[in-house]
């Protein structure tokens, strides 16, 4: 795979290359093969984050960690997402508008500095999920290397090659822990924020967990293999999301499932 990963990427370096990075699983292997080439044969590349009240603080200091150990160039951005009606009131189309939002000053930072590409880490898997950011990408006419490959080749690949990130859970973004055509706030998205990391701290042996919000109840997601677990658990799970500040606690009995909220939805 690391071989056709680089003929993939061998004919963008000459035009140069902004990488749309997040610190994930996907983007953290384009940055590290990308370096190993440009050890090879310098190229410029540079790795470019963003960095909203959507994501916690936490990814933008790691993939900024991420990037400084492998000597890439790396620059954060930021903007306000609420000032994007479509993500304010979270429409099913939220994400197509904020990749627009986020990849316009990604091709700005390109064109004022010389970088013909601009590639984001989108995988094999994502074509077959609810993914409407996908148009804005093409639209942009933003390139994705990994797109022929799946997620589990790329974990495989990156702890082949020794990657931190080859076990990093999925981190999507925060507005997707509430229902479509809810207007979303600073205060909500960090009381969501805050629940999940609560959550995560006292359970980090449960593996992913998702909390979903429903106003004053929080929905927990937690995978099946765990769920047993989480009900021995579950006055101290309740207690502590009582005391963030929610009224109802339920445990979702289907168990931890990425998109839990984009049932029917197809893009």
């Amino acid at each position: 795979m690391l071989d056709r990963l680089k003929q993939r990427l061998a004919p963008l370096t000459d035009g140069g290359i902004a990488l749309a990075f997040s610190g994930g699983v996907d983007s953290s292997l384009l940055l590290a093969v990308l370096a190993e080439m440009a050890a090879e044969k310098p190229f410029k590349f540079v790795a470019l984050t963003m960095q909203t009240v959507l994501q916690s603080p936490a990814e933008a200091e790691q993939a900024a960690a991420f990037a400084k150990k492998f000597g890439a160039e790396h620059h954060i951005f930021t903007f306000n997402p609420f000032a994007v009606e479509a993500v304010r009131f979270n429409r099913t189309d939220r994400c197509y508008h904020c990749k627009k939002a986020v990849f316009a000053q990604f091709a700005d930072y390109a064109a004022a500095h010389g970088l013909r590409h601009i590639i984001d880490g989108t995988n094999g898997d994502d074509a077959h999920v609810y993914r409407p950011g996908r148009k804005a990408l093409k639209e942009m006419g933003v390139l994705s290397p990994l797109s022929e490959f799946s997620k589990s080749e790329i974990r495989a690949l990156s702890a082949q090659l020794g990657l931190s990130t080859a076990s990093k859970p999925a981190a999507p973004c925060l507005a997707t822990r509430f229902p479509y055509d809810t207007e979303l706030t600073d205060e909500k998205i960090a009381r969501a924020a805050q629940s999940e990391a609560a959550l995560k701290a006292l359970f980090p042996d449960f593996g992913n967990i998702r909390l979903r919000v429903h106003g004053n109840l929080a929905r927990v997601e937690v995978p099946q293999s765990a769920l047993p677990a989480a009900v021995e658990q579950a006055a101290k799970i309740a207690n502590t999301l009582k005391n963030i500040g929610f009224d109802y606690v339920t445990l979702d009995l289907e168990g931890f499932r990425s998109g839990s909220f984009d049932i029917g939805l197809k893009g």
